[in-house]
């Protein structure tokens, strides 16, 4: 059996937020929430040692975006997944090395496959080969 995964979710749309928590948890994932990258670097300061991934929207309202909180997650973890999310065009020369990154709007069945890649123990050299 295999450890209990904690994933910090960092997303301002609520609905959002909670969409992906449920699809998390359903899957025995425990996820912390953020809805600003202000709140995830508290996250980050306070519990970053018992995160094992990272979702994160990368326009959040406020001063930090989600480039700057994979950033300092990666500080923290320099092999832990990364997996950001927008709207936006993509691929970005601040990503992280071997991040992963989801369209919006996403389909459920995308971050279902997702959450079960990080549960089966997705590696770095994984994650740089799917990116």
């Amino acid at each position: 059996m295999r450890p209990v995964q904690n994933v910090l979710v960092v997303e301002d749309s609520y609905i959002l937020l909670d969409i992906v928590a449920q699809l998390c948890a359903s899957q025995g994932v425990r996820v912390i929430e953020a809805s600003s990258g202000e709140a995830a670097l508290t996250v980050l300061r306070g519990r970053g040692q018992e995160i094992d991934w990272l979702f994160t929207d990368i326009h959040l309202p406020g001063l930090i975006d989600g480039w700057t909180v994979a950033e300092a997650f990666r500080a923290l973890h320099p092999d832990r997944p990364v997996v950001y999310t927008s709207s936006g065009t993509g691929r970005n020369s601040r990503a992280v090395p071997g991040s992963l990154y989801l369209r919006k709007p996403f389909q459920i069945r995308e971050v279902n496959a997702l959450v079960r890649m990080m549960i089966e123990g997705i590696s770095d050299t994984d994650l740089r080969a799917a990116s």
